[in-house]
């Protein structure tokens, strides 16, 4: 089993890349793959996890197959352990306290910006919902008090704002209950 403290992702805008990039990557060096698909507007991911070296390697890899298709990419180390359920759907969520969005233009600016949201204080990711149905956007929905949520919300906002990606970041202080049940 590989370890995983790392994820690593490559964003292409060609599906058939996506696919070239995907072999690539998981030729490259000793990573798992944990999501390789086709996303909103004809856009393609690879998404992987695994030792740092090996993803940042693998990534690399995934980067020069790509010819020129790549959008976006990112390495995390040391990724927050909430990030994979809230992008798998199984973050256990029972109540809202305060709700926090951040919203991007890319699928891998919204990643990096969740693991910044979920490191930067003691909030609850709720899910990572990844350009399906969403014109190719990404956004993470989060929890807890506000004050952590803020706190959260504007360092995740913070990730994508530098990389000019940001649609939008919004917190809700007292939610009603109904909303948890559009989110998950």
């Amino acid at each position: 089993m590989t370890q995983m403290n790392s994820i690593g992702l490559v964003e292409l805008s060609s599906i058939a890349a996506g696919f070239q990039v995907a072999d690539a990557m998981l030729k490259t060096s000793a990573v798992e793959l944990l999501l390789s698909r086709s996303i909103c507007s004809g856009k393609y991911m690879v998404l992987v996890g695994g030792d740092v070296a090996a993803v940042r390697a693998s990534v690399d890899a995934g980067r020069n197959e790509a010819q020129g298709m790549v959008i976006d990419t990112f390495v995390i180390p040391n990724v927050h352990p909430d990030v994979f359920p809230a992008i798998t759907g199984a973050a256990n969520v029972q109540m809202l306290q305060a709700l926090g969005i951040i919203e991007s233009f890319s699928v891998a600016s919204l990643i990096e910006a969740a693991d910044a949201a979920a490191k930067t204080a003691r909030v609850k990711l709720i899910e990572i919902r990844l350009a399906m149905a969403l014109g190719g956007k990404a956004f993470v929905s989060l929890t807890g008090d506000v004050a952590a949520v803020r706190s959260a919300v504007d360092a995740g906002g913070a990730v994508c704002a530098a990389r000019g990606l940001l649609v939008n970041k919004v917190v809700i202080p007292n939610p009603r209950k109904e909303l948890l049940s559009e989110i998950i």
